[in-house]
């Protein structure tokens, strides 16, 4: 029962977010921003994480709150199936190339969020996407998903490429921290007893 949804309202924006720790990563996409779509699509592909996002934004004016406020909504939804994370790795890690590009993700699901940020971004822009937009993203994940997320983009000089390889690092973090532990049963992976 490793499932969540999560539903955020405000003046802002609507945000559903349904995942499944235990998929196939499929995934189902609709934000209202193109390219924001496809990062999540990568997010929920090599991940593992079955996940479905629907997003009513104010687009008028900017795509800021649509992207900041769906990580917050996916970062509650990852919390609340994860529950008191009995039984799984916590700590996951990837290093990912992607052609010019070469990200490194570590990151603990540790309730206790931190996100460091190493990223330069050659351009303003891809497409009509802010590339400012992506660090307010995984913001507001570390955040509300309690995650020390650490990201650094060692190579790389095409910003989609970047960002993209950014997003699958992550993803693939991701799903090593959050899959059961076979060596670890139902144990809570922290000497404190709780995370």
């Amino acid at each position: 029962m490793r499932k969540a949804e999560v539903s955020r309202s405000t003046a802002e924006t609507k945000i559903e977010v349904a995942l499944d720790l235990d998929g196939t990563g499929s995934y189902d996409m609709k934000t209202g921003v193109g390219f924001f779509d496809h990062m999540l699509d990568q997010l929920a592909r090599h991940s593992l994480i079955d996940m479905v996002v629907r997003a009513e934004g104010d687009l008028h004016i900017d795509d800021h709150h649509t992207v900041e406020d769906t990580g917050i909504a996916i970062g509650q939804a990852l919390a609340k199936a994860l529950g008191d994370k009995r039984g799984i790795r916590r700590y996951g890690s990837c290093l990912l190339p992607m052609d010019d590009a070469l990200v490194r993700a570590a990151l603990d699901l540790s309730a206790r969020p931190f996100l460091v940020w190493k990223v330069q971004l050659p351009t303003e822009k891809i497409g009509s996407f802010d590339c400012e937009l992506v660090r307010e993203f995984f913001q507001a994940l570390a955040t509300h998903g309690g995650i020390t997320l650490h990201i650094e983009a060692i190579d790389g000089v095409n910003s989609h490429h970047i960002v993209e390889a950014a997003f699958k690092a992550v993803a693939r973090a991701l799903r090593e921290a959050v899959e059961p532990d076979p060596r670890k049963g139902d144990a809570i992976p922290s000497t404190k007893g709780a995370l």
